[in-house]
């Protein structure tokens, strides 16, 4: 077993408990509201120093970007990294967390090796059917995707659905136009931004009730790193292209990586040629 899988297995054993503990008393946690819009909750801040922990156990001078970096004092000197990076996301989806009836929010985190998504973990801790936890990892040199530890082929086929999530103040109306002429069924609420990718990437709807269909395209604008580096990392070992809305690489160079809070500018994921749908939709 390699190090970082047996770092996937012990964050699975810790996160677990502490996930559960935290979904028991939801009542008595407080929720703060941060500058971005987004949640934060005790909890963030725990997972994340726990996730922390454990990458430090297994290799004492990581380079580590999390989303709380800020709280913690944990941001270390990307540029010393010599590309080997760890991207932390303690909870994506908090604003699911904090509500007892929702299952979409999860733990991730993405090891970057020579700037380039190198391998993921996502533990999403109720999404499968009975609230059950849905643990997927990728190696994406081996092209491999794990499901429970069990290799998992991406999905080929097409759904209809496409999740183009997007902020309170965006507009997308030729978009939504042109996928309902498409016969699209669009998602633009947002859940967990990695969840939705990895659902682009695997058809998990065997694990999940009601049964969650896959995206046959993911498409966000203005994406923290930390939302979109571990769906990279799963796009990369499933075969799939992602891209800037100008066609272009998304940069993860030392100097975007260096940024307080790294945003890529717009993120499409999928098979190539529904990326290329878009790109021309996009165009008119």
């Amino acid at each position: 077993m390699s190090s970082v899988t047996m770092l996937w297995t012990a964050l699975e054993d810790q996160l677990l408990p502490v996930f559960s503990d935290y979904r028991a008393r939801l009542a008595d946690l407080p929720v703060e509201v941060k500058d971005d819009r987004t949640l934060l909750t005790e909890a963030d801040v725990v997972v994340q120093d726990l996730i922390i922990a454990a990458i430090r156990k297994l290799e004492p001078g990581a380079v580590v970007i999390a989303e709380e970096d800020e709280r913690t004092k944990t941001r270390t000197d990307v540029r010393a990294s010599e590309g080997r990076v760890w991207v932390v996301d303690p909870i994506d989806g908090t604003a699911e967390f904090v509500r007892a009836e929702r299952t979409e929010f999860c733990s991730v985190v993405c090891l970057l090796e020579d700037w380039q998504p190198s391998a993921a973990f996502v533990l999403a801790p109720e999404l499968a059917t009975g609230r059950q936890p849905i643990i997927v990892t990728a190696d994406a040199s081996r092209r491999e995707i794990r499901v429970g530890g069990e290799l998992r082929a991406p999905f080929r086929g097409l759904s209809g659905h496409v999740s183009a999530t997007r902020s309170a103040d965006e507009d997308r109306t030729e978009f939504d136009t042109t996928a309902k002429k498409a016969g699209l069924t669009v998602k633009s609420g947002t859940t967990s931004q990695t969840i939705d990718m990895v659902r682009t990437t695997l058809d998990l709807s065997d694990l999940t009730t009601p049964a969650l269909p896959p995206f046959d395209l993911f498409w966000r604008r203005h994406q923290k790193l930390w939302d979109g580096a571990a769906g990279l990392c799963l796009a990369k070992a499933a075969g799939l292209r992602s891209c800037t809305e100008q066609g272009k690489e998304i940069p993860l160079d030392p100097e975007f990586l260096s940024a307080a809070t790294p945003v890529f500018s717009s993120d499409i994921t999928g098979r190539p040629e529904s990326v290329d749908w878009l790109l021309k939709a996009m165009r008119g």
